[in-house]
């Protein structure tokens, strides 16, 4: 098992930069994929960011160049740096976790709220 608990939510104003963090416990050393979700209100859950165990990361176009996704001692931590914040990035951010062969974990989500 993998246990995911984020932090880091806030409310910001547009143009300010928040940074969330996700810690991973239990089986860790098996992660391959480890990210962000968000999902804002009467909208579906979408992919933010992502890294590989290899490090490769994949963005969604909408956060190209204003997120960025990091991680430390392997797969303990995973970090979103998200910069230049819009209300459009209002939504509960949620912290993924895969492991080959096991259902996909998620954290109890963290609420991003951009407004002035």
């Amino acid at each position: 098992q993998v246990q995911l608990v984020e932090s880091g939510g806030d409310l910001v104003q547009p143009g300010g930069s928040l940074r969330l963090s996700c810690t991973a416990s239990g089986s860790i050393f098996d992660i391959n994929d480890m990210g962000w979700y968000r999902q804002a209100p009467g909208k579906a859950r979408v992919l933010v960011a992502e890294i590989f165990r290899g490090g490769l990361t994949n963005y969604a176009d909408s956060v190209k160049g204003r997120f960025a996704i990091s991680r430390e001692n392997a797969y303990s931590t995973v970090y979103l740096q998200m910069n230049s914040l819009e209300p459009e990035d209002t939504a509960v951010y949620y912290c993924f976790a895969d492991r080959r062969g096991f259902p996909r974990r998620w954290g109890q989500g963290t609420l991003v709220t951009v407004s002035s």
